[in-house]
């Protein structure tokens, strides 16, 4: 016989007792196994049965607890509490499943490196002494690595772990929107607890192929610089690329404040930021009634490396949840590079080989197992859909870098914010020759792509020009119509933070720029009279307005109109 079975009760087992016993651990582990009784007057009511490191608590305690745990699972579903208690007592009976046990052999930096736990599966959630939950993200031949989300203080080498057999997961539901919550779903804002109405595992499979239908519904960010050239559908993974303090935070969160009244839930995970800069955007959105339809999930950087680790996938989680319900989601990872940052942390933690830059050989599927989750689902399955703006910070414009490249392969486009564009003044800086959208007229409205017309080759003729032209004083008319048209057209896209416009604002600067009417004002003054042609067509040519928005047509009459207006102002 190869291992012992240490039966712990007050009294001896009878004949007939010991009999079963050894019928069930037959039956259970396919092979005879001695039976050693030592007698223990810990377990009145019942006995403990330990056979290597699973145990089967069958006293008063243990069935306790297994009847909490029983609770603690309904306690997501959104019913009357008191039935589901008397449903429970009166079907609930103790099963006969072991309590796997397994001892943390080294602990430190948020990794416990656990011995005995041989069942364990990596995602799975274990519970630790004094109720200290972490999450298995290692396995290895000797031992299981475990991180951490609580404080490690309590935990010792030699302290106890069990299992739960259950994939790391988060609570779900309606009653998230308006509310700041930590990366585990706690609420953080002081507004108490959120009442769930599912649990979802933060990993989750990407939807299929054939659950799919092609991005085709734009998502408006409400900037000219991105809706006119490089525009975003529902369901499109669109990353937002630049330095340190170029404003791509700001791109997002112009986005978030746009969906107002447009049926979109927005999601922004922050992850490694200032406590303060997280209050502040969260109260600019209170302050434009965006909060109403956003969930903002922090994991700021004083949190420990697991909780900005776990962080986009709890509020893909939640993402998916709505889309699955039909709804469109918006979600938005600020910044993904300090998330790859933190992965890498705990990869050396947990022993494994550094590759370039020293992070782990599957940081590419860190990201794209992430991302993949964003789709936009088939009418069979609702018709959701779920955007991604992931956000990553480069350093001296180095698009070449490691993380940068990864996640520009896994995106559908990049919107490349430049540092000199921002330093000169031209907020949002978009820099239209290295960024790009991959999915295009697709997902534009039909108004939009007459109205454009060839404006990113113009721009990139003038850029071109200005760089060739600025060591020559003579210039001939030709050109320096050119440049004045061109630096008209970079005046237009420039746009302050918080300040949206909407489809018909967009078609009616761009046909009257486009046009040239712009050519003979001077650049300062343009933004003057943007201001002043808006007015006047939102508050008498508002059929016009009201067909580019909902008919999303633009038809030449529409164009002769906006021209003889404009005209008129300007």
């Amino acid at each position: 016989m190869g291992r012992n079975a240490i039966l712990y009760s007050e009294s001896a087992p009878r004949a007939d007792q010991e009999v079963r016993f050894q019928a069930f651990l037959k039956d259970r582990y396919g092979e005879d196994i001695a039976l050693v009784w030592k007698e223990s007057h810990k377990y009145a009511g019942g006995f403990r049965l330990v056979v290597g490191n699973e145990i089967y608590d069958w006293n008063n305690e243990g069935r306790l607890e297994q009847f909490k745990e029983r609770l603690r699972s309904l306690a997501c579903i959104n019913r009357d509490i008191i039935t589901l208690i008397r449903e429970n007592i009166e079907s609930w009976e103790p099963s006969t499943d072991p309590e796997e046990i397994g001892t943390v052999l080294t602990l430190g930096d948020g990794i416990a490196m656990v011995d005995g736990l041989e069942s364990a599966t990596y995602g799975e959630i274990l519970i630790f002494e004094n109720g200290i939950r972490g999450m298995v993200l290692d396995l290895s031949e000797n031992a299981v690595g475990c991180i951490l989300f609580d404080d490690d203080d309590e935990i010792c080498e030699g302290s106890k772990v069990r299992r739960t057999h259950k994939t790391a997961g988060i609570p779900v539901g309606d009653g998230f929107l308006g509310r700041v919550v930590n990366a585990l779903f706690v609420p953080i804002d002081g507004k108490g607890d959120v009442v769930a109405q599912d649990y979802r595992e933060i990993e989750h499979d990407a939807p299929p192929i054939i659950d799919r239908q092609p991005v085709n519904r734009p998502l408006e960010t409400g900037l000219l610089a991105i809706d006119s050239m490089f525009p975003i559908g529902r369901g499109q993974r669109e990353l937002i690329i630049g330095d340190r303090q170029t404003g791509k935070t700001a791109v997002a969160i112009d986005t978030i404040v746009n969906q107002k009244g447009k049926d979109v839930i927005c999601i922004y995970v922050a992850i490694g930021q200032k406590a303060g800069s997280v209050a502040q955007l969260v109260n600019s959105l209170k302050q434009r009634g965006a909060m109403d339809y956003t969930v903002v999930v922090n994991a700021s950087a004083s949190d420990a490396a697991p909780a900005l680790y776990i962080a986009p996938y709890s509020g893909t989680a939640l993402g998916e949840y709505f889309m699955e319900k039909g709804r469109d989601v918006l979600i938005i990872y600020d910044d993904l590079s300090k998330h790859a940052i933190a992965y890498r942390s705990l990869s050396l933690l947990l022993d494994r080989s550094p590759g370039r830059e020293a992070y782990p050989g599957d940081v590419f599927y860190l990201h794209s197992r992430l991302l993949e989750r964003s789709a936009h689902l088939s009418d069979e399955r609702g018709g959701g859909s779920l955007t991604a703006l992931p956000i990553v910070e480069t350093q001296a414009g180095n698009v070449s870098a490691y993380i940068p490249t990864n996640i520009i392969s896994i995106t559908d486009g990049q919107i490349f914010l430049e540092s000199d564009l921002f330093f000169s003044g031209q907020r949002p800086a978009v820099n239209v020759g290295l960024s790009v959208s991959r999915v295009g007229g697709d997902a534009q409205t039909k108004a939009m792509k007459k109205a454009v017309g060839a404006l990113r080759i113009e721009l990139a003729q003038y850029r071109e020009m200005e760089v060739f032209t600025q060591f020559s004083s003579d210039l001939d008319a030709m050109t320096k119509e050119r440049l004045k048209h061109g630096q008209g057209l970079m005046r237009i896209l420039r746009q302050p933070q918080f300040s949206p416009y909407s489809l018909h604002e967009q078609v009616i600067i761009l046909v009257v720029a486009l046009n040239k009417l712009f050519i003979n004002l001077e650049p300062d003054d343009i933004k003057d009279k943007i201001k002043d042609i808006l007015e006047v067509f939102n508050t008498q040519h508002d059929q016009l307005c009201s067909r580019i928005d909902t008919s999303e047509k633009l038809t030449d009459d529409d164009i002769k109109e906006i021209l003889e207006t404009a005209e008129s102002i300007i």
